[in-house]
């Protein structure tokens, strides 16, 4: 498939509609899942919706969105993104050895809880003040107290031979000097490209393809670059499992191609199936976010499609939808610029006229 140079900058202008570049599927042939895809990129997002209007629940009709948790049609979206944009990204130094220093900290737990204790134990985070030893104590105390301080989200390698140390943080830390010591910073800031940044993230032992996708993507949120997220896309193992289900033949295509394909045709498949979208106020899903759907499709599958199998042969969703109590105040990288109304505003318009958007 080639790639159109056009498409993905005309994708990443907020409101951009437009007549998709690729006319059809083939010569991928879709499963019913394909349709399901889209049906489930509406529902999860009206329920992003609904929640963030006040509404009781439940949030949706679909029982399977009801009893099952599902992250976010838009990646930025989810709890831990925003936690990471709005806490760590912008708030604090903006130099970009502090920059990157928060965020690989932050993601390479890819943990609240965790970044939450060493703010607390060591009266902040910074580069400048960085000790390994402070940094190793108050991590290695939170195992010793049977606290878990790494996401489930991926596995991360431990690194125990490469960085000789005895526990997987160690190792994670010491990766950790090591970037900074190259210049990593510096050297991300010039690069052209989410791919030249990719590659040299990728370049770094414990990060295979899929790390290095997610952690470009969020230095991406941050000052330190500003790449169309259309411009590149890795697909993870969870995002290959949906597209198998969604298609019963790639025809040749890439899993790569096929991300492209689906996020230049959303409108078309949104207005194909007479569903209404309600985008980002403004901003089309971008390749991470398709990407991401594949994902959580491919869990959704499981229960609304059982009869069709993916890579993995995986056939519940493990995790159960639990309210959380804190509300988030959504925040946006500002340069997205997106006019994000506040949740109380939210509130009383929809008190006032039933609904917004």
């Amino acid at each position: 498939m080639k790639h159109i140079e056009s498409s993905g900058e005309q994708g990443s202008r907020k409101g951009s509609r437009r007549s998709p570049v690729f006319s059809s599927l083939n010569p991928a042939i879709p499963t019913e899942v394909f349709d399901s895809y889209w049906r489930f990129a509406v529902l999860r997002q009206d329920v992003f919706f609904a929640r963030l209007e006040g509404k009781s629940k439940p949030w949706s009709n679909d029982p399977i969105l009801n009893e099952y948790k599902f992250t976010n049609a838009y990646r930025a979206s989810d709890r831990v993104s925003q936690f990471l944009i709005r806490n760590v990204i912008y708030d604090g130094s903006q130099e970009p050895d502090e920059l990157f220093f928060r965020i690989l900290l932050f993601k390479l737990f890819n943990k609240i809880e965790t970044w939450k204790l060493l703010e607390t134990k060591l009266g902040g985070v910074s580069w400048g003040a960085y000790r390994y030893s402070d940094y190793d104590r108050v991590l290695s105390e939170a195992m010793s107290a049977k606290e878990p301080i790494y996401s489930a989200a991926y596995i991360m390698a431990s690194g125990h031979k490469i960085f000789n140390v005895s526990r997987k943080h160690q190792g994670h830390l010491k990766l950790l000097e090591l970037m900074l010591s190259d210049a990593v910073p510096q050297r991300i800031v010039e690069c052209e490209s989410m791919r030249e940044a990719f590659e040299l993230l990728r370049s770094y032992p414990l990060i295979g393809d899929f790390l290095a996708y997610q952690l470009v993507t969020d230095l991406n949120y941050s000052v330190l670059t500003s790449f169309s997220e259309m411009e590149f896309t890795i697909p993870g193992p969870g995002a290959k499992d949906g597209i198998r289900k969604c298609f019963q033949s790639l025809g040749g295509l890439s899993e790569i191609d096929i991300i492209r394909l689906m996020a230049d045709r959303q409108e078309y498949e949104f207005d194909r199936l007479g569903l209404k979208f309600r985008d980002l106020w403004g901003r089309r899903l971008q390749l991470i976010d398709i990407q991401n759907l594949f994902c959580e499709v491919d869990k959704y599958a499981r229960v609304k499609h059982p009869l069709i199998a993916g890579v993995s042969g995986r056939t519940r969703i493990k995790q159960k939808f639990k309210q959380t109590e804190d509300p988030v105040q959504y925040f946006y990288p500002p340069k997205w610029n997106l006019e994000v109304p506040v949740m109380s505003a939210l509130k009383r318009a929809r008190k006032q006229q039933g609904a917004l958007f």
